[in-house]
């Protein structure tokens, strides 16, 4: 068993209702709950009902913080180690990240500058 991904799932490698193409394979983890989403808007739909407010972790304050989740492998990495060296592949089993996700870090992430 490995670790809880909570959203609206489609399959075992975090694709979710929103977001499943072949590169969507990473989840998320928010610091107001401390789990990983499938995606933002997961998580919005489950905090509706829990009523608790989005806060999210500073990758300047928190570097260490492993905050990205591998679908695949299920490596777990700070954010630096998911950005790496701007190839957004895995560093454990390679699998290619979805490079459009960058247009959505400012949502889960603070800190957050040309990166």
């Amino acid at each position: 068993m490995g670790i809880q991904v909570y959203g609206q799932l489609v399959d075992e490698k975090t694709r979710c209702v929103h977001w499943h193409s072949p590169l969507d394979v990473i989840a998320l983890k928010f610091k107001c709950c401390g789990k990983y989403y499938a995606c933002f808007n997961c998580h919005q739909e489950d905090i509706a009902s829990r009523g608790h407010s989005v806060r999210r972790y500073h990758i300047k304050f928190e570097p260490l913080v492993k905050v990205v989740l591998c679908g695949v492998c299920q490596l777990e990495m700070s954010f630096d180690e998911y950005v790496g060296s701007g190839e957004l592949k895995c560093p454990s089993c390679g699998v290619q990240f979805n490079p459009g996700c960058k247009l959505h870090y400012s949502l889960y992430f603070d800190g957050i500058d040309n990166v």
